[in-house]
Order: C-alpha cells, then structure tokens, then sequence
C-alpha cells in the first residue's frame, strides 16, 4: 500500500474527510507542531498511523494524525495531568494521573474515560508512567517506592478498584527524598520481569512483578541521567534522558539482568523530549520544552527520529 493509499485509508478511519492526498506539507513529517498552548508528556501509538499525546497541565488527551500532522482533541482535561500512556489492542489507552495519584483508562475512539484507579493520595504521590503485559498494567510512582498493577481479565475485562495491587519496591532501589525516582517502565526481553529507570540517580532497576525485589540492571560503569521514558524492542532498551537531549541504546540481556549501553543519539531538534512511542521504524517524541518559559500560547512538538 503507498503512502497516499495509507494516508487515505487513516482518513476512512478516523472518520473525518481529511484530503491527504493534496496535502501541502510532506507525508510523514518528521517535526509536528502541536496546538498552542499544549504541553505535552505521555505518547503511545498503536498500529494505526495515529499517536495520542496526554497533556501534563490538565490531562487533555490529543489525537496526532502521524501522516499528515493533523491534531485533534479526543478528550478534554478535566484536571488530573496525563503522564505516561500506553494504548492496548481493544483501542484503550492507559494514562498514569501524576500528582492526581490516579491512573486512568479511555476510548481511544470517543475520549469517553471508561475507569478511574485512584492509587494514593495527594502530595506523596506522582503516578508517572505505565507499562502493559498479558496480565495487565504497571504503573510507576516518582514519589513512593511501590507500583501499582491492574489485573485484566482475558476478555478484556477492566478490574474493580478494589482489585488493584500494590507491590511495594524492596532490594537494591532507594528512593531519593524530594527527587523524581522510578519513572518510565518497560517489560525484560524474556517477559519475566519489569525494567524502570530512577531519574534522579540514572540506574536501570530490574523489578520481580511477583515479589516487587528490584536489583540493578549492571551496564557496566555508565548510566542514563535524568533517564525518563523507556521504550523496548527485543533486546534493545531506548531511555530518554531528557534533561540531556539524548536518547540512550542500552543492549539487555534476556532476563533484563545486565546489558550494555551501546550508544547515545543526540538531536538538534530536542527540547527536553520525555517519552517515546515508535510507528514504522520511527521513534516519536513529544518534546515537554521544561527549560523553556512556559506560555500559555507556547507551541511545543513532536519530533520523529530514525534510530
């Protein structure tokens, strides 16, 4: 299928008349502006051409149509931030509630919020990211040493709050007083395990899901500071290091237990990037701009990258 005939068929999709065909601009930018005044965190792309992006200030929910650059509000803040996200199969997506202390599942298709987890309570918390596995969903705390599951049914089904667990992080972590600690998760190549990334002391930690013991992964002698979003494929690790512009390439092993960073991509283009989510070999990233003066007409946007 062409480029045209996919940008077509993304427009059937979304179920809007967009004229892809005698779109201006070049088909899959590699730099998208996104609404003024919209400042983005979280990303997650499933297998459509279309990145949703979750707003920090507010928890707007943003529809990036990745052929074209349209954008598109799903669903409107209702205060809680948008951190994080994840979007499953059944086209729902997964969004961790920062400082709210909550954690949050929409319609991908009609923005409509289908549950809502409140984890813990305000200020001793920021629910920061969330992984999903066969089993469910992960989520991170920066503020508290624990994470938080959501068990899902195999049809589907979304699980009662009372069913939330909460799996305090015990071994090799220590959580640093004040500072953002565990923050981006992914799975281990093999599946057995759990991956975070401790911004404020730039280690990789390998999680048991069962038992919540964590060791640190052993790269050797280097690090990832100021580390934030992990994204996985097969053995290869990317963390976002956004303070630094810089996305680290960590090689795992299959249990996640050690690895060995392989090398850093750097970009003109960043500007404090915090997440990632890839679509056809490209790996997108909203960049959240955090040194810059925070306007409320600023522009910020996503930049795509070929690793």
């Amino acid at each position: 299928m062409t480029r045209v005939l996919a940008a077509v068929a993304l427009a059937a999709w979304l179920g809007a008349a967009v004229p892809v065909p005698g779109h201006a601009g070049p088909l899959f930018p590699a730099d998208i502006d996104l609404p003024a005044g919209f400042q983005p965190e979280g990303i997650a792309v499933g297998a459509q051409p279309v990145a949703y992006l979750g707003s920090r200030s507010d928890g707007t929910i943003l529809r990036v149509d990745l052929v074209c650059g349209r954008t598109a509000v799903v669903s409107p803040g209702q205060g809680a931030p948008a951190l994080g996200m994840r979007l499953d199969a059944r086209g729902r997506l997964f969004v961790a509630g920062g400082a709210a202390g909550e954690g949050r599942v929409l319609d991908a298709g009609t923005g409509a919020v289908l549950a809502r987890y409140q984890f813990a309570a305000p200020p001793d918390t920021l629910v920061n990211d969330v992984v999903l596995t066969p089993e469910g969903a992960w989520f991170t705390d920066s503020r508290a040493p624990v994470l938080y599951f959501l068990p899902i049914a195999r049809d589907g089904a979304l699980p009662p709050p009372a069913a939330v667990l909460r799996r305090p992080l015990t071994g090799d972590i220590r959580y640093v007083p004040g500072a953002f600690n565990a923050n981006g998760i992914a799975t281990t190549p093999d599946g057995s395990g759990l991956i975070i990334v401790q911004s404020a002391t730039g280690a990789l930690y390998r999680v048991n899901p069962r038992t919540g013991a964590t060791r640190r992964v052993d790269i050797g002698r280097e690090s990832v500071p100021d580390g934030d979003g992990l994204l996985r494929e097969d053995h290869t690790l990317y963390v976002v290091e956004s303070s630094r512009n810089t996305v680290a390439v960590v090689h795992l092993a299959a249990d996640g237990a050690g690895g060995e960073l392989v090398r850093l991509h750097t970009d003109r283009r960043f500007d404090t990037p915090t997440t990632m989510a890839r679509y056809a070999g490209r790996i997108y990233l909203p960049n959240a701009r955090f040194t810059a003066t925070q306007a409320p007409a600023a522009v910020h946007h996503i930049t795509a990258i070929d690793p």
